[in-house]
């Protein structure tokens, strides 16, 4: 074989090992996410409480704010 023949059979080569590493990263970053698992009823009840407190702790900060005119 000459040098040409020996170039070009590197090149081949070097696609096809390229070719196969491409399609290798692309199907590994192919797989979803799994799901968050469901939510307990302590969770959520544990949320709502704090949620209702922030909103109890501003309608107070609120109140306790000077009124302002209404345009």
């Amino acid at each position: 074989m000459n040098r040409r023949q020996s170039r070009i059979q590197q090149r081949g080569a070097a696609m096809v090992v390229g070719v196969f590493v491409l399609l290798l990263i692309t199907a590994c970053a192919h797989d979803q996410p799994k799901p968050l698992p469901p939510s307990t009823p302590d969770q959520v009840r544990g949320h709502a409480d704090r949620t209702f407190e922030k909103l109890k702790q501003e309608e107070q900060e609120r109140a306790a704010q000077p009124a302002t005119p209404r345009y």
